[in-house]
């Protein structure tokens, strides 16, 4: 008999919790071992890891909304959040997640019948196109496909073909977090000037923002929207549009008092950053969030992401050598250096995410947007992230892939420690 710590009673051989019990003479006992305690990683693209001061700054009694160091932290925010953007646009923030910023940024910029141009490479900016199909846009897409970027070619000879300028905006994912893919943004501003076309670049960056480099003003992009739940290293809850004098220029009739940029960006009471009740705790935690990148330094912010996506690479090149597994993304210069989508064969990838979940306490992502969805897996590694906790994710993919006999290469691990070394 056991007690209810999974131990034998006195006199009997005590045996830890969640460890099998060899079998003695007619007396057995028989757990399901999991060596998934402690503390669980969650290695998704969003939410990402908080850290410590983000949550130790947001644990704390609800301040006065009405006046006070509320008032002054959030002014705070506003050159900080477009520092890390490297811009001087405007921004305006909002109690939301990403795609509450997509129909904000969309309703202050479009009226009905009005022409949108969808850059697809991946779910995301398929998503962004039927939001502005639901405020009565006409949408009109250009599909590259779910492993390749914006063929920039193919949107030159598009809008080359409009020559009424009927486009009014046009709407491209930065990183699409279902395929890992990232685009050339300051390419296709140069695609939009060539042809001379008035259009608005609008860019997502709600994957890419503090994690792969992105210049809102040096690359010409005219709005750009985000979250706080990824790079920004902030409980999801808030998301954030960047706007330019050209497009708030650009406004369309289908605003409204609640979506308007226009008083959040430049408040008169502070009530109107957010047009009713602040979210308290969320400013909180994105000061302490916005101050470790500070802290850090924008570029090495860049440069340590850049170098953890490398060590992924790595493990996956050895990886990929034998069976099935491949990153979704061939070229290097083109995948993500937050999020990393890859193809393992039909259930193969619930199969391992689930070994890796259960068996270890590492969480991957879903193959959010793919078919079959089950064939795919993403690891995230952006924002709060280092090497123990990327070679540690590595080695239980690694485990994994031994356990449930899923054909791959050898040598990953060296391959990723070599990049860590070299760094």
């Amino acid at each position: 008999m056991s007690d209810r710590w999974g131990c034998r009673q006195k006199g009997a051989r005590l045996t830890p919790p969640g460890v099998a019990v060899m079998s003695t003479g007619n007396l057995s006992e028989s757990h399901t071992m999991s060596l998934a305690n402690g503390r669980a990683y969650l290695a998704i693209p969003g939410p990402s890891v908080m850290p410590d001061a983000v949550l130790r700054a947001m644990h704390r009694a609800s301040p006065n909304i009405y006046e006070g160091e509320l008032h002054d932290l959030t002014a705070s925010l506003i050159p900080d959040l477009q520092a890390v953007a490297l811009t001087s646009a405007q921004v305006a923030i909002y109690i939301g997640n990403g795609h509450a910023a997509w129909e904000a940024s969309l309703a202050n910029i479009l009226s009905p019948g009005d022409n949108v141009l969808v850059l697809a490479t991946g779910r995301f900016c398929i998503g962004w196109g039927e939001v502005a199909a639901g405020l009565g846009a006409v949408v009109e897409t250009l599909d590259f496909g779910e492993s390749a970027p914006i063929d920039l070619g193919r949107v030159a000879e598009h809008l080359a073909a409009d020559k009424a300028h009927r486009i009014k905006a046009v709407l491209a994912v930065h990183v699409d977090t279902s395929t890992s893919v990232k685009n050339d943004i300051a390419g296709l501003r140069r695609v939009l000037d060539e042809a001379g076309h008035p259009a608005l670049l609008c860019v997502d960056c709600i994957a890419s923002l503090g994690c792969d480099r992105f210049e809102m003003d040096a690359w010409g992009v005219d709005l750009m929207v985000a979250g706080c739940q990824k790079g920004l290293m902030t409980p999801a809850g808030m998301s954030f549009v960047w706007f330019n004098a050209k497009a708030d220029a650009a406004r369309g009739t289908c605003v409204t008092s609640y979506w308007d940029w226009r008083p959040r960006a430049a408040p008169e009471q502070f009530y109107q950053y957010f047009y009713g009740t602040a979210p308290t705790h969320h400013l909180y935690g994105l000061r302490a969030a916005l101050d470790i990148i500070k802290a850090e330094g924008l570029d090495n912010v860049f440069a340590r992401h850049a170098t953890l996506a490398q060590t992924i690479w790595a493990a996956f090149d050895c990886w990929s050598t034998e069976g099935p597994l491949h990153l979704n993304i061939a070229d290097p210069a083109q995948r993500s250096h937050a999020v990393t989508s890859a193809g393992i064969g039909s259930s193969k990838g619930d199969a391992l995410r689930r070994w890796c979940e259960d068996k270890c306490g590492l969480t991957l992502g879903i193959g959010l947007g793919r078919t079959p969805v089950d064939a795919y897996f993403r690891i995230g590694h952006m924002g709060h992230v280092n090497p123990p906790m990327i070679l540690g994710a590595l080695a239980t993919i690694d485990a994994g892939l031994k356990a449930l006999q899923i054909p791959h290469g050898s040598g990953a691990l060296e391959a990723a420690t070599r990049v860590i070394a070299a760094a």
